[in-house]
């Protein structure tokens, strides 16, 4: 049997990188075996629930190739199937009516000494239940959980987990408003979805021999579980906010790029046994496979995120990391410096992890430096600079070619005949071109701005030296 899997999240904020390792593990398993990958929205919270979310959901979903196999369902659609669901439950005596008041719980609780419920309700007899719901009492749904034995699954990841039912009480299913639980909807809708594997987050764990047990109270098959490990932030504790940026969105209008994304997620947790860390969409649907998910938790480490979103940078031909470029920055749609544009995106893709921060390093190609950073300007521009740079400007004016290897040629000629040490003439220069310290070969750059504007740039920065001597 092909699997059917779900992804199910609630629509109470956005889409974050822990929902999104869920959907993709759930996504490459079921396309490695050539099943359904579904999305239902749990949208039974009607306070928090928004359209926006849902919205923002979805969009993330296929802007990272995740594409759902048939219509998405909504949990607050379905609310007549947990009814029904419900009145079978209490009709076969799985589930019973609970008149306790929360004062009256929280005396249980002090008298038996635990927060499990004692069951106060259960195997009552009909006409003190319908004598309690003539007066209009409010009462929960509970389940009538087994007193003695265990609950036992056999979890994709972690292997058999068994809990004794003594550790269960009757928990709730219904609440005193009518609503059902999560555990209890999430059943009922698996179920409907004909859903074979439930894949989660391990947080999920002690919710599963609760649905277990819901699942034989209505005399259903039950699904096979994975729990996959949480993600952590660099201090080890959960993946939040306060380790930075959390959702999708944030990545994407970064710059990065959704391969990028889904690559290093699915290395948080799972590698393939070898040493290849670089993975499209598709050869991780060829490489995946669930046994080989590790149990313990995996550490959301920046740096390494940013060197695979740059391998995946690398690797991107130049004229789709062109397109990509101008959809978010505009500068970049001059047709007739395309070529130029080509040049820079192969000299500095290499050296950027994202799009935005390989916008940021182009500013160079741009915008002429005129303001120059004063501190750096002392530590590279120093006494001597302005005559060794008018001896080299005059030595390249007559080149043949203003290629990178012709100028390299020519440049090595320079500091050899002038006995000049690289630091000394490769920093002043590279400020004056670029307005920073740093950055990629200065022979391609060189190249990149064409004599016309190397002079220029040079020439600028002569006279701005000139006029601090002055002042």
């Amino acid at each position: 049997m092909k699997p059917r899997v779900r992804f199910a999240p609630s629509p109470t904020g956005e889409l974050h990188l822990g929902g999104v390792r869920t959907a993709l593990t759930n996504f490459l398993f079921t396309k490695k075996h050539q099943g359904t990958f579904l999305i239902r929205i749990e949208d039974t919270d009607h306070e928090r629930s928004r359209k926006e979310y849902i919205d923002q959901i979805c969009d993330s979903l296929q802007w990272l190739g995740l594409q759902w196999d048939e219509e998405i369902s909504f949990q607050s659609d379905r609310g007549l199937a947990y009814e029904y669901c419900i009145d079978q439950l209490i009709n076969t005596g799985h589930a019973y009516r609970c008149f306790c008041s929360k004062e009256e719980l929280e005396l249980i609780r002090k008298e038996t000494g635990s927060f499990l419920y004692n069951g106060i309700w259960r195997g009552r007899e009909q006409s003190e239940i319908n004598n309690e719901i003539k007066k209009g009492t409010p009462f929960t749904i509970r389940l009538a959980t087994p007193d003695d034995g265990v609950t036992e699954f056999e979890d994709m990841v972690y292997g058999k987990i068994s809990i004794s039912n003594t550790e269960l009480d009757d928990f709730i299913i219904a609440r005193s408003d009518g609503s059902p639980v999560y555990n209890f909807t999430n059943v009922v809708d698996d179920k409907n979805m004909n859903i074979s594997h439930v894949i989660r987050g391990e947080d999920h764990i002690s919710n599963t021999p609760k649905q277990i047990l819901i699942y034989e109270a209505l005399g259903y098959d039950v699904p096979n579980f994975a729990h996959l490990p949480m993600i952590l932030g660099d201090d080890k504790k959960r993946l939040s906010k306060r380790h930075g940026a959390t959702g999708v969105h944030y990545y994407r209008d970064s710059g990065y790029q959704p391969n990028a994304l889904i690559n290093y997620l699915a290395l948080l947790g799972w590698n393939p046994g070898t040493e290849k860390e670089i993975f499209n969409l598709d050869k991780l649907i060829e490489e995946f496979d669930l046994s080989k998910v590790q149990k313990k938790s995996a550490i959301f480490d920046h740096k390494k995120f940013h060197w695979v979103s740059s391998q995946h940078l690398i690797l991107q031909d130049n004229k789709d990391v062109l397109s990509d470029l101008i959809d978010i920055d505009k500068q970049w749609s001059d047709d007739e410096k395309q070529k130029d544009y080509l040049k820079l995106i192969n000299i500095m893709k290499h050296r950027s992890h994202s799009l935005k921060d390989l916008i940021e390093r182009s500013q160079f190609f741009f915008h002429r430096p005129m303001n120059f950073d004063e501190k750096n300007f002392k530590k590279v521009w120093v006494e001597g600079t302005n005559s060794i740079m008018q001896d080299l400007k005059k030595n390249l004016e007559f080149i043949d070619s203003w290629v990178s290897s012709e100028l390299e040629i020519k440049f090595n000629e320079f500091i050899n005949k002038k006995e000049l040490g690289y630091g000394k003439i490769m920093r002043p220069l590279r400020f004056a071109l670029c307005g920073n310290l740093n950055g990629p070969s200065l022979f391609d750059i060189m190249e990149l701005l064409g004599k016309k504007e190397f002079k220029y740039r040079l020439n600028y920065i002569i006279n701005e030296f000139r006029n601090n001597e002055q002042k």
